[in-house]
């Protein structure tokens, strides 16, 4: 391949980049290993003779897609982590004025709720689910990477649907979310019991992920959260920072200048659904937080 039909090549695959890595977030949760799939993808290009392929954008996104297809199956066999207490990596912005790249990152982003979801589905029906639903790619060109028919194809995505289907439609509106947020550090901060379980849904999830080395919980329902809502009294407005997480409101705490925890909050008629926690530092910090 020629110099200047490689620099064509590296152009076009660069138009598709932004594309690719909202394929691979969506399948694996993951910024790094999204990275990762997207560069493997250029790599099999490379490899590959491009006169054989009519359409490139579809033949990335394909590729992608069977990339990530792969490394769920092996995240599954090898059994990383348990996944009631995994909450996948966070997009984080400023709510005021993220950079261009944030801005672009947040509005192709999915909340960390429905990530959640998608972990939860077998690998073929995740990747038919968000190549067909999120992507638009029929179900003739997803048959291959799954090995099925295309009628078998759809059967997985509408599987896959009626898992996501199931979870609340959340609020949209940044500034309305916050000021439910802000209820509920009011109250938690006040240690008032009755005022915390009024702004949390009855069957409220608080999804808490510590890490491999820090403490990782599940707790569901408006009074069981509230009692464990106490570590929220030490938040002082100095030492937290609202931020917005895959869309939606979010609290980043730092009570050293260091990021210690990440708040996503999920939330529906102006009550708080789902908690999600990342409270692993070294991640945090990996993240650049």
């Amino acid at each position: 391949m020629s110099s200047a039909s490689t620099d064509t090549l590296a152009e076009r695959f660069e138009e598709s980049r932004g594309h690719l890595r909202a394929v691979a977030y969506r399948m694996l949760g993951s910024i790094g290993e999204a990275e990762d799939a997207v560069q493997e993808t250029w790599l099999r290009l490379q490899r590959t003779d491009t006169s054989t392929i009519e359409n490139l954008g579809g033949w990335l996104t394909t590729v992608t897609g069977r990339i990530c297809l792969d490394a769920l199956r092996s995240r599954k066999s090898r059994a990383e982590e348990p996944l009631d207490t995994h909450v996948p990596d966070p997009l984080i912005a400023s709510p005021d004025t993220p950079d261009p790249e944030q801005q672009a990152l947040q509005a192709d982003s999915v909340g960390l709720a429905l990530l959640i979801v998608l972990d939860s589905l077998a690998p073929a029906e995740r990747l038919a689910f968000v190549l067909h639903d999120m992507f638009a790619v029929p179900f003739d060109d997803i048959a291959p990477i799954v090995e099925r028919t295309p009628a078998a194809t759809r059967q997985l995505a509408s599987r896959a649907r009626r898992r996501v289907q199931g979870a609340p439609a959340p609020e949209t509106d940044i500034a309305r979310q916050r000021v439910v947020v802000e209820a509920f550090l009011s109250a938690a901060r006040e240690g008032d019991f009755e005022r915390l379980v009024a702004v949390l849904d009855p069957d409220i999830l608080l999804r808490a992920d510590g890490g491999a080395t820090g403490v990782s919980r599940l707790l569901q329902g408006a009074h069981a959260v509230a009692s464990g809502a106490i570590m929220f009294q030490r938040m002082t407005p100095q030492n937290i920072r609202f931020v917005v997480v895959n869309g939606t409101i979010g609290l980043l705490s730092l009570p050293d200048g260091r990021a210690t925890s990440l708040m996503a909050f999920t939330i529906t008629n102006d009550r708080v659904t789902e908690l999600n926690v990342v409270a692993d530092e070294e991640r945090l910090a990996a993240l650049g937080f």
